[in-house]
């Protein structure tokens, strides 16, 4: 009988917890009871530990959804990201960074670098950290969200393509120049960074200098206030290092013996 009201309990309070919506309290409890009894904790600390793993399960469900819609390439992590390599003043700047608070005051990230150096990486570590701590973060090659936004504005939803995007806190936009842009491309990617100015975060990456500008924006007046909106509150961070990836292709080079030697070996080219 006293069986049967044990479990006739377990189950309402499983049915109690599903309503309340608190998996894990539906699944730690028991473990968590057992473990209370056996480290004599009192009741307050029984609900503690509760709501603790609670809690750290809605924030990690709650990274794992941030982390999905951010679209940031998740193998260039902070982990991943070669310190060594990059000069002191960068890493300096970088760490700077993930702390945060840059986002609240609205400031943009702004990277400079020829092909290859890293910038996407640093950027992309950055981001990750950032969401990794609470922070909505949308990243975006530059070509692909000029084509989300010119489709929005032949759709008459630009205004709503807009506001959606305001409500990410940092915007990572890609290769900014990379691929030369029309004049049409480049005046809805100008009404996105005057939408953002002050309102939230751009973090940028660029193979060009402010110097070769014009050539992205066509146009002198709008190369200056683009310039002036992402330059007003900032960070400027230069990575003017040589390719990481040609210094890779270098690397593993040289670590292959030399076709002639292995032919006069016997072996194959390419082949150990």
């Amino acid at each position: 009988m006293e069986k049967d009201k044990d479990k006739d309990g377990k189950e309402r309070l499983v049915e109690y917890l599903k309503e309340l919506h608190l998996p894990a309290f539906r699944s730690s409890y028991e473990e968590l009871a057992r473990q209370a009894q056996q480290e004599g904790l009192s009741f307050e600390q029984y609900l503690l530990g509760l709501a603790q793993r609670e809690c750290q399960e809605r924030r990690n469900h709650r990274v794992e959804r941030l982390l999905r819609q951010s679209r940031l390439p998740l193998e260039k992590s902070w982990p991943a990201l070669d310190l060594k390599r990059l000069p002191a003043k960068v890493v300096q700047q970088a760490r700077t960074l993930l702390e945060g608070s840059f986002l609240d005051r609205c400031e943009n990230v702004l990277v400079f670098g020829p092909p290859g150096s890293g910038k996407t990486h640093l950027l992309s570590a950055l981001a990750q950290e950032l969401v990794r701590s609470g922070r909505r973060v949308l990243s975006r090659k530059c070509g692909l969200l000029v084509q989300d936004l010119l489709v929005a504005k032949r759709d008459l939803k630009l205004s709503s393509l807009l506001k959606r995007l305001a409500g990410y806190e940092a915007l990572l936009v890609d290769d900014l120049g990379y691929v030369q842009q029309s004049r049409e491309e480049m005046e809805v990617l100008f009404t996105l960074l005057a939408e953002r100015y002050e309102r939230g975060s751009v973090l940028l990456t660029s193979n060009l200098p402010f110097s070769g500008w014009e050539a992205i924006f066509k146009d002198p007046m709008t190369t200056a206030a683009a310039i002036d909106r992402l330059v007003h509150h900032s960070v400027i961070i230069e990575l003017n290092l040589p390719s990481y990836r040609v210094e890779q292709a270098k690397k593993a080079k040289q670590g292959r013996p030399s076709d002639a030697n292995e032919a006069a070996s016997g072996a194959e080219p390419g082949k150990a």
